[in-house]
């Protein structure tokens, strides 16, 4: 009886949590997207109407009907889910960083190092490393990111040749991936390499580091009026 008081309790506090992320992500889109409420709510009537129309029409108003709000909900929640997300990267378009935070959402069975390069211009490449092999996103001036890149995989090859590298640029001209596809092309990429090569690469880029862990810290606190060194034109290693 404890156990279940328990878990019932913890059930119920999870639940006013997500009616609240709920609440979160519905007002974050209303101010990118005002008439989201609108086009959801129309969705679902329109679903439940049509399902409930038939079902006058055929004799069976009732089963029609409850069939009605439940698809009209699942049609109100995939409305709603596709526009909540279309709102989220017009928010960070453009903003630094942002593929780092879409690579941190693609799912289980990818390690990300955000920022394993960048120049002065805050130009940045992105790490990202699964069955599919290593995958390098950048972000920034095409013509300087595609340098980067370049530089990346030069770097890594001394140490990963046997693993396939993927580079990408984010960006809407051509041959360019868009913020909100990044995900989808990750997940399209075949995926070759064994679980067991997956980590021993990791290992492997691991002991390159990444821009902050190699970058170097002075011991003590820092002299008033000292500024951060820039870096040269390519990464800052």
């Amino acid at each position: 009886m404890a156990r279940k008081a328990k878990a019932d309790s913890a059930e119920g506090a999870a639940n006013p949590g997500r009616l609240k992320q709920i609440a979160q992500t519905y007002k974050m889109t209303r101010r990118v997207d005002p008439k989201v409420g609108l086009v959801v709510a129309g969705v679902g009537i329109v679903v439940f109407g049509v399902l409930l129309v038939l079902g006058f029409l055929i004799g069976h108003p009732v089963y029609l009907g409850i069939l009605g709000f439940v698809l009209a909900f699942l049609a109100m929640a995939i409305i709603f889910g596709r526009r909540a997300e279309r709102a989220a990267f017009g928010q960070m378009e453009g903003q630094p960083g942002a593929a780092a935070a879409v690579l941190d959402n693609v799912g289980r069975g990818w390690t990300v190092t955000p920022a394993v390069a960048m120049n002065r211009q805050q130009d940045v490449v992105h790490r990202a490393v699964g069955k599919a092999g290593i995958v390098l996103v950048g972000e920034g001036n095409p013509n300087r990111v595609r340098g980067l890149l370049a530089a990346e995989k030069k770097r890594m090859a001394r140490i990963v040749a046997d693993a396939p590298v993927h580079d990408f640029v984010v960006g809407d001209g051509e041959g360019e991936v868009p913020l909100k596809k990044i995900r989808t092309t990750l997940l399209k990429l075949p995926r070759t390499l064994p679980g067991a090569q997956v980590t021993a690469t990791n290992d492997r880029l691991r002991a390159l580091g990444d821009l902050m862990s190699n970058m170097p810290v002075p011991k003590g606190p820092m002299p008033k009026g000292m500024r951060m060194p820039k870096g040269g034109g390519g990464k800052m290693r």
